[in-house]
């Protein structure tokens, strides 16, 4: 029941009720809840680190000033906080192997 190209939370609920017996509403709501979990860290401004898959990290920008490509006048670009995801090198690996 893989989707083609892409890994949803279906899929890994699927995965958790194949390898660990539970129910598919039980696997579903463990994929919720692990991905609720993170989502309030990031939240909290924590950052979430997953051993061997890899790190979301949050930084906060400054305001600073930007350029508009098409007319070239300056424009104020408000502070703002992002999230950056960086794989691990375990990750990394697996990746290159794959291609």
């Amino acid at each position: 029941m893989r989707s083609v190209g892409t890994l949803t939370r279906a899929d890994l609920a699927e995965t958790i009720n194949r390898k660990m017996g539970l129910s598919r509403a039980e696997s579903l709501d463990l994929v919720e809840a692990i991905l609720n979990k993170m989502g309030e860290a990031l939240e909290d401004g924590e950052n979430v680190k997953i051993s061997g898959f890899g790190s979301f990290i949050l930084r906060d920008k400054r305001e600073r000033v930007g350029r508009n490509p098409k007319t070239g006048i300056e424009v104020p670009i408000t502070p703002r906080r992002v999230m950056t995801f960086r794989a691990s090198q375990l990750l990394k690996d697996r990746i290159a192997k794959a291609s």
